[in-house]
């Protein structure tokens, strides 16, 4: 005759059974009027912003931070401008290729890992910008009148331009009526 086997302990239902969760989460504590109040914290400074377009049309483009960087972006500016419908005359052709080089050059020379390139367009108009991506650096104009918004400036149909140092490296840009 066989003898029976005893069986062991049951095994545990699965999953385990957990608690529902709270119908509403608990309220914060209540302030209490008799606790002194914390002292007034310092404004931060905010950070700034970065390159952003509203309300019109915008193309922008990353290549390396490399001599042949500017030719590039000078091919790139005038496709899209020409995607856009823009037919310049030949002296504004001219001034736009030959401000997109310096802006370009101005970011390569601070010696950054990448330049951006962003271009949009409002009225007529054509906004250029160069991003070098190299942190840490100062603003400035030499004397000597060699200063690239100088250079700028110096072609006619350029009607603003500008620059300003951020956390994310210099910006450098001109607008163009078209």
């Amino acid at each position: 005759m066989s003898h029976p086997v005893e069986a062991g302990p049951t095994p545990p239902s699965y999953p385990p059974k957990t608690p529902p969760p709270p119908k509403k989460p608990p309220n914060p504590p209540r302030p209490n009027p008799q606790d002194p109040k914390p002292p007034p914290s310092q404004v931060m400074p905010t950070a700034r912003r970065g390159v952003g377009m509203v309300n019109r049309r915008g193309a922008n483009w990353s290549l390396e931070s490399a001599p042949w960087a500017a030719g590039k972006a000078r091919t790139a500016v005038m496709e899209q401008l020409g995607k856009w419908k823009y037919r310049p005359a030949p002296d504004t052709v001219t001034a736009v290729e030959a401000v997109t080089t310096l802006l370009i050059e101005a970011a390569v020379a601070e010696s950054g890992t990448k330049v951006s390139v962003h271009l949009s367009d409002q009225d007529g108009q054509a906004c250029i910008l160069a991003l070098s991506h190299h942190t840490r650096l100062t603003t400035g104009a030499d004397d000597a009148g060699k200063d690239v918004l100088h250079q700028i400036t110096a072609h006619q149909p350029v009607t603003g331009c500008g620059t300003d140092t951020g956390p994310d490296g210099r910006r450098i840009w001109a607008v163009i009526t078209l």
